[in-house]
């Protein structure tokens, strides 16, 4: 394992969590109750809508972990809120929520710094809500903006994930089933507790000891897909990284 995969590796969790927390958070909630959108709706049309006016099967292949109807419903039931609209306000909760969230923790404007020139580095291939959302400004304020870029580098292992889970053979309902996550805005999560979020039907088929490995291997592949960004990081820099991503973890 190279330095950039292991530091890549360390902080998945964590800023899985916190790059994901406002999604659903009391922020989001206002949202809906602002624009009679219900929250699957809200997030679909606000994580998503950097993708523009499209098709709902465009937004599967960027989500890739949801069912096909699922997405659809949720994203047609969007429709009445202007894409742009629905990305400026799902953006403001994120930074909301940073604010409140991590508006105490002393480091947030040193890790920021050194994400940025990780999202900066990073290639977009495989990668379409990362693209998307680095489009957009990030705000000048250190809180909000650690919590936006952390949300950049969540989209970013999201879309190497799915690849990576993809190559290996494994179908998104396995993948979702096949681990405990730790990286959900949800806190540490079963994969059946994850599915029933995601909304797949139950009942679950059961994994063979071979999908298992294939599994454990698409997540080592994405730690390998992501070390490429992090390598723009010195070895003091990544030892920062680490550190102070466990540090925003434990404030708030």
């Amino acid at each position: 394992m190279t330095d950039s995969q292991a530091t890549a590796a360390a902080v998945k969790g964590t800023i899985g969590k916190l790059g994901g927390g406002f999604m659903i958070s009391r922020e989001v909630k206002g949202l809906c109750e602002r624009t009679g959108l219900s929250p699957r709706a809200m997030y679909f049309r606000g994580r998503c809508g950097v993708l523009g006016e499209v098709d709902a099967d465009v937004v599967l292949a960027a989500t890739v972990f949801f069912p096909a109807e699922h997405v659809r419903e949720n994203w047609e039931a969007g429709r009445s809120l202007p894409v742009d609209e629905a990305v400026e306000l799902y953006a403001g909760a994120c930074h909301e929520w940073g604010r409140r969230r991590l508006g105490g923790f002393a480091g947030a404007s040193r890790l920021a710094e050194l994400l940025e020139p990780v999202v900066d580095n990073a290639d977009v291939l495989g990668a379409p809500l990362f693209a998307g959302w680095r489009r957009l400004p990030l705000p000048d304020d250190a809180p909000a903006r650690v919590t936006q870029l952390m949300h950049l580098v969540r989209e970013l292992r999201g879309g190497l994930h799915a690849v990576a889970v993809l190559a290996e053979g494994v179908t998104p309902l396995e993948a979702t089933l096949l681990a405990a996550h730790d990286g959900t805005p949800l806190g540490l999560s079963a994969g059946e507790a994850v599915a029933r979020f995601f909304e797949w039907p139950e009942p679950y088929p059961a994994p063979s000891p071979e999908l298992v490995e294939r599994r454990a291997r698409a997540e080592e592949l994405t730690d390998r897909l992501m070390a490429p960004a992090f390598s723009v990081l010195d070895e003091k820099e990544a030892a920062e990284v680490v550190e102070l991503t466990g540090l925003a973890g434990q404030a708030g």
